[in-house]
C-alpha cells in the first residue's frame, strides 16, 4: 500500500530561513508561473519554487493555440503576449521535391483567437513572471532546489537547499507540482509514469536573422531524412532534423556537419546566427495519478507528449486553467483560509478579554 505521507531523506543541518504560503509552486515554467497569475487573481499567498537561477531564456514550444491565449487574456496578459506571437500558422508536408499534399490551415477563431500561432516561448515565459508582480502575496524564489518534502493531513513541508548550500523550509496548504517530465516531486509519491518512448529521435537547431523570411511551418516527408522548417516571431526560425542510426548529438553538433544538414535547407549556412541545437526524444507519457492528499501535478509532471501540433505545452495551459476552475478545490482553500482567519480573530478577543 502506498503512503500518503511521503518523505526523502531529511538534511542533518537544521532550516534557518522560514517560508510560509497557501499554495507552493515548484517550477517557474510555463505551467507553475500561469498557476501562480491565476491564484494571484484570487488573492491567495503563493511561492514559486525554481531550481533555476533565471527563467530559461532560449525558444522551446513554438505553437500556442487559441485556448492558451484565452488564458492568457483571462490572467489579463495577452496584450502583452501577442507582440510575440505570429497567428493562422499553418503547417505544410511537402515532397521531397517541394510539392504540397497535405496542409492543417484552420482560418477560424470560435474562440476569439487564432487557433495556430507561433510564438517565442522565453519572451511569454516572461510576461508571465512580470504579471506576477501585480500581486503582493506571490513571491519566486529562485536558486532552490526541493531536497525533501512531507505532507500531513492539512500542510505541505518542503525543504530547500540554496545556491550557497543554505537550508530553507516552505510551509503550505497545497503543492503544486510544475517540475517537468523528470519531476522529482512525482518520482518521490511513487506515482507511475507509463507510457512510451520514440525509437528515432531529431536535432532541433535554432537560428537568428532568419535568412529564409518564408512563413508557416514545412515539414518535408523526405525518406532520407525527414526535417521541418518553422518560421518563429522576431526573425526566428526552427530546423527539425531526423536523427539517423548511429548517430550522436556531439557527432551532429560538430560544425561540419551542423554545415552539412543546414546546407539542405539554407543558401548559406556559415553566415547564420545560432542561437542552439539539441536532440530531442519524444515521449508519451501519463501518471497513474494527478494528486495525492494535498499535492496535485501539471504540466509535464502529469503527462508528456511528442511535440507535434504543440500540445505539450498548450495541455500545460488547460491544466492550469483545469485547476483554477475545480470547485472542490479552490473551495476548499477559500474556506480553509476564512476559517483560519475566523480562528485568529476569535482567539485574539479572548486575550483581549
Amino acid at each position: 500500500m502506498r503512503s500518503l505521507r511521503m518523505t526523502t531523506s531529511t538534511p542533518d543541518i537544521q532550516p534557518a530561513v522560514q517560508h510560509t504560503a497557501q499554495v507552493a509552486i515548484v517550477g517557474a515554467g510555463p505551467v507553475g508561473l500561469m498557476m501562480a497569475n491565476y491564484l494571484g487573481q484570487m488573492g491567495i499567498s503563493v511561492l514559486v519554487v525554481e531550481k533555476l537561477a533565471t527563467l530559461i531564456d532560449y525558444p522551446r514550444a513554438i505553437g500556442i493555440d487559441d485556448e492558451s491565449l484565452r488564458a492568457m487574456q483571462a490572467v489579463g496578459l495577452v496584450n502583452d503576449v501577442l507582440p510575440h506571437t505570429t497567428p493562422w500558422h499553418a503547417m505544410r508536408f511537402l515532397t521531397p521535391k517541394g510539392r504540397c499534399f497535405a496542409d492543417i490551415q484552420p482560418m477560424t477563431d470560435e474562440f476569439g483567437w487564432s487557433r495556430r500561432n507561433a510564438f517565442i516561448q522565453p519572451q511569454v515565459d516572461a510576461v508571465m513572471y512580470h504579471g506576477l508582480q501585480r500581486f503582493p502575496q506571490v513571491r519566486c524564489l529562485f536558486s532552490r532546489e526541493v531536497e525533501a518534502f512531507s505532507q500531513t493531513g492539512d500542510s505541505v513541508t518542503l525543504n530547500l537547499k540554496g545556491p550557497d548550500g543554505e537550508r530553507e523550509t516552505v510551509r503550505a496548504d497545497w503543492l503544486v507540482a510544475c517540475d517537468g517530465g523528470a519531476s522529482f516531486i512525482r518520482r518521490t509519491l511513487n506515482i507511475p509514469f507509463e507510457g512510451k518512448t520514440a525509437p528515432n529521435q531529431w536535432i532541433v537547431i535554432d537560428i537568428a536573422n532568419d535568412p529564409l523570411a518564408t512563413p508557416h511551418v514545412y515539414l518535408c516527408c523526405d525518406p532520407v531524412r525527414p526535417y521541418v522548417s518553422a518560421a518563429l516571431p522576431h526573425g526566428v526560425r526552427r530546423f527539425e532534423f531526423m536523427v539517423m542510426p548511429g548517430e550522436t548529438e556531439a557527432q551532429l553538433s560538430e560544425p561540419h556537419n551542423m554545415r552539412r544538414l543546414l546546407s539542405k535547407v539554407l543558401p548559406d549556412p556559415d553566415r547564420v546566427e545560432l542561437i542552439r541545437q539539441r536532440v530531442y526524444t519524444h515521449n508519451a507519457r501519463l501518471a497513474e495519478r494527478f494528486r495525492i492528499n494535498r499535492v496535485l501535478l501539471a504540466g509535464d509532471a502529469a503527462h508528456i507528449m511528442p511535440v507535434w501540433q504543440g500540445q505539450g505545452y498548450n495541455s500545460g495551459m488547460r491544466d492550469a486553467f483545469n485547476w483554477r476552475g475545480s470547485w472542490r478545490w479552490w473551495s476548499t482553500v477559500k474556506r480553509e483560509r476564512r476559517c483560519s482567519t475566523a480562528t485568529s480573530r476569535s482567539a485574539a478577543t479572548t486575550r483581549k478579554r
